[in-house]
């Protein structure tokens, strides 16, 4: 029993040094001069023209929501389609009540004008 709760911190331990190392060298290690140029704002190498703060629309973000869970209902979604041939009758209800949800959502997005791009 002690040795799973070793091996779990031992991974939170490996998971929070992972990406943390990297930044900490990067800020120790990079350079730290900074200059007029650097701090002025380009894109793909040109200087920008207009105002560089554009707000984009609340649509955008709420169309990239949408999309995001309609991504993650495959997560769960591929394990039930994988077991499908052995699932009980409420294994298959439950999956289905689930897509059943996952259209309900998607007609009321699209009711509301949500997945219109422009």
């Amino acid at each position: 029993m002690q040795s799973d709760w070793l091996f779990i911190g031992l991974f939170v331990l490996i998971v929070a040094l992972f990406p943390g190392v990297p930044i900490l060298l990067a800020g120790l290690i990079g350079p730290h001069k900074l200059s007029l140029t650097k701090s002025q704002t380009y894109e793909c190498g040109l200087e920008t023209v207009g105002d560089t703060w554009v707000q984009f629309r609340v649509q955008y973000y709420i169309f990239a929501l949408t999309f995001l869970v309609f991504d993650v209902e495959l997560v769960f979604l591929f394990p039930w389609a994988v077991a499908f041939g052995q699932l009980t009758m409420f294994g298959l209800l439950s999956g289905v009540i689930f897509i059943l949800i996952l259209f309900i959502e998607l007609l009321a997005a699209w009711r509301k004008g949500v997945l219109e791009w422009a």
